[in-house]
């Protein structure tokens, strides 16, 4: 890859999020990788004096359901980039009347649900057990939860749970969910994205944002309310990504994810 497009940040566009409109000097970039096309051109652009490489998960006017994202491919042209750093905004349910439409959540924990989705870069000849006892950058999530005087509500941690989707959960999946799962938020695409960042040795940070209660509250909820408030969230997340990135050290001292290959390798 051409140092020319170099980057030091990734961001990962979640749903309502598609395009890199709050960055400077963009250009597109066609990445190809030994495992196919990434969800769309790579946007190179600048924020805050950092190169950043900006990809939305879905494809623009979001036409890739969450089953269906080439996750390994994203992540592998990331990396050849030289990304260390991944940000990845999501639009999740809530499990939990604690966690509001319209709040932000940290993900420190999830619980994969998922069923037939590539979840590795070690398929082949030689085995990876990658370690995702703690399956998020501790630093990056300092950063975000040391933020200070934020306008909205932001919870520091969650557990996330990770559907296959592209359905959404019956009320009996939803209530099982809460009740033994102990899930706070549910949503479809953290997994693989998370634990295959972790194989590349890329710090991983999920902004998790509230759009609805899932079914389990039985609470009535009509689609221009969701709408309304995934608008919302919209916005927040772009201020709370560009907070981070203006956080963001040059080095990574603070986390072990440069390291997570060293005593994963069979």
């Amino acid at each position: 890859m051409s140092t020319e497009y170099y980057a030091d940040i990734g961001i990962i566009g979640g749903t309502g999020i598609y395009d890199s409109e709050f960055f400077s000097k963009n250009e597109d970039v066609k990445v190809h990788t030994p495992y196919g096309s990434p969800s769309d051109l790579i946007t190179i652009g600048e924020y805050a004096g950092k190169k950043i490489a900006f990809i939305p998960r879905h494809g623009r006017n979001h036409r890739i359901p969450p089953h269906r994202i080439n996750n390994r491919a994203n992540i592998w042209a990331l990396k050849q980039m030289g990304v260390k750093r991944i940000v990845a905004p999501t639009a999740v349910g809530s499990m939990n009347l604690e966690f509001k439409p319209g709040d932000i959540t940290i993900p420190d924990q999830f619980v994969d649900f998922t069923k037939g989705r590539q979840y590795t870069f070690y398929d082949g000849d030689q085995v990876c057990h990658i370690s995702l006892a703690d399956p998020f950058c501790r630093e990056l999530r300092n950063i975000v939860n040391n933020l200070k005087d934020l306008n909205y509500n932001l919870h520091p941690n969650a557990t996330y749970i990770c559907v296959e989707g592209p359905r959404f959960s019956t009320r009996a999946e939803s209530q099982f969910y809460r009740d033994v799962v102990k899930a706070d938020i549910i949503g479809m695409t953290l997994v693989p994205e998370c634990q295959l960042s972790r194989e590349a040795k890329i710090c991983y940070l999920s902004i998790a944002t509230v759009t609805d209660y899932d079914v389990w509250a039985d609470l009535a909820v009509t689609s221009k309310e969701i709408i309304r408030t995934l608008h919302n969230n919209v916005e927040k997340a772009k201020k709370l990504i560009g907070l981070v990135i203006d956080k963001i050290p040059p080095e990574r001292t603070n986390c072990t994810c440069a390291h997570a290959l060293e005593e994963s390798l069979v």
